[in-house]
């Protein structure tokens, strides 16, 4: 946790932004895989980190904004607890670590819940995306389980997004450590990947190396040599030379902030000729759209100049042809690129998707698109000082859509469909980094950490 003052005053400032009512806060529970006390490895919502920090199971928090008062809910050990899981922290240790100075039982909620009901005061709160948080609320509130996500507080998701976005010093110093510990997933990776090696044997690595470093995985970890498919997990399938291996995988620290950063490389030792032509091409897009960081500038405009940069280098190379801005207009270098090319970074890998990604990466006037491709872009709003994000620009030879739309013979005017072929087998390759905007620019997160193909080929080539 940080210091208990750096809650008080995150409570605070959003109390001061939200009128009348009550703020309820779920933390997320415990839950099963298989049976009852078999569990998944737990993980705190992280809008109640962010405003209470405490990282338990099976706790609520009320902050009431007429009388000021903050209230904690939870249930202290009992001794069936301590037998099995060993000593644990009370509810009221919890509450003073966070500076909040009224504790009561779980049970205590319901009966809070129906007086304020009865006095029909408003209850904020954020849409819960857990099945268990939808039946709590809906108990709680008396709402129908379908109407608890739509009855969520607009107002509360904005005020939260107006907090989360501007990353302290303190945030960004975590972010930086979470980023240095996802360099050294990513090396080692590099170094260790050999030809008949499985996908899988590399992804445990990484989470060794994760775990090992006092936090986890930010999200599972995509390492796969069909690096087309945007969000393939791993198998066991064997590496092969002459493959590329696309390897995006993050840790988040042991307070949960996260890094994410993609790296390609080949199976052999060096790039072959056509991958290093198709490398070009997308680190030329990631080092312009790096370089157009500033605050001002909406980041759709970054997006879609480092698109032109894919298009031109695929015309470069008899892919593309026609018009570099009519084909991105147009949306025709989605058969390469049919994503997005960043997204906020913070306590969420995603920071704050939970809370939707027209409040989180748009605002009133700038909606998102409905293009294909476009319509991916998480992030497109203007840039501002201390917001955290990632550039990931890429090249994906997806065979499924390239064949659907040869078929429709859609944008037979920019597209180069009869050269198409001899890539079907390519995969895809992804350069992604994480930043933060500064007063003046950009600034990289985390220590250097190349990107550039012939390091990459001399990490390739050591034992």
């Amino acid at each position: 946790m940080f210091h208990k003052n750096v809650y008080i005053e995150r409570r605070q400032r959003l109390m001061n932004q939200m009128g009348t009512g009550v703020i309820l806060f779920i933390g997320n529970a415990e839950s099963s895989m298989n049976y009852k006390d078999n569990l998944y490895p737990f993980r705190q919502d992280s809008s109640f980190l962010y405003f209470f920090g405490i990282d338990k199971p099976n706790l609520a928090a009320m902050l009431d904004l007429d009388s000021g008062e903050q209230t904690l809910y939870g249930d202290n050990p009992t001794i069936e607890d301590l037998v099995w899981l060993g000593q644990a922290q009370t509810v009221e240790a919890m509450a003073s670590e966070s500076g909040i100075a009224a504790v009561k039982p779980m049970h205590a909620l319901v009966n809070d819940a129906l007086k304020i009901g009865s006095q029909k005061r408003p209850v904020h709160y954020i849409p819960p995306y857990r099945p268990e948080q939808v039946l709590q609320l809906s108990g709680l509130l008396g709402l129908p389980v379908s109407q608890v996500t739509e009855n969520a507080s607009v107002r509360l998701i904005k005020a939260i997004v107006d907090q989360r976005s501007y990353k302290s010093d303190i945030e960004i110093e975590e972010l930086n450590k979470g980023v240095n510990i996802t360099n050294l997933m990513q090396q080692e990776v590099i170094r260790s990947a050999r030809e008949g090696s499985t996908e899988a044997s590399l992804a445990g690595l990484l989470h060794q190396i994760a775990i090992a470093s006092g936090g986890n995985l930010s999200f599972p970890v995509i390492l796969t040599v069909n690096g087309q498919i945007l969000h393939n997990s791993y198998t066991q399938q064997r590496l092969k030379k002459g493959q590329l291996v696309l390897c995006d995988c993050g840790a988040e620290t042991s307070m949960h902030y996260a890094g994410d950063i993609t790296r390609t490389f080949p199976v052999a030792d060096q790039f072959s000729s056509i991958q290093q032509e198709i490398y070009a091409i997308v680190m030329n897009s990631y080092e312009a759209a790096v370089q157009a960081l500033k605050p001002g500038i909406l980041f759709k405009d970054v997006h879609l100049h480092a698109c032109e940069k894919l298009v031109d280098g695929l015309k470069q190379i008899g892919l593309m042809k026609g018009s570099v801005q009519d084909a991105v207009h147009a949306g025709a270098h989605a058969l390469f690129f049919p994503c997005g090319l960043g997204h906020m970074l913070g306590l969420d890998i995603h920071d704050m998707e939970n809370l939707g990604e027209q409040y989180v990466g748009y605002t009133e006037d700038l909606r998102k698109s409905t293009q294909f491709g476009l319509k991916s872009l998480r992030l497109g709003r203007t840039l501002e000082p201390r917001f955290t994000l990632t550039v990931e620009p890429g090249i994906y030879f997806i065979p499924e859509l390239t064949a659907q739309w040869k078929a429709e013979r859609k944008f037979t005017e920019y597209i180069c469909y009869d050269k198409l072929d001899a890539y079907s087998s390519f995969g895809g390759i992804r350069i992604e980094d994480d930043f933060v905007i500064t007063d003046t620019g950009f600034k990289k997160l985390g220590d250097p950490f190349s990107y550039h193909p012939a390091q990459i080929e001399e990490w390739r080539g050591r034992d």
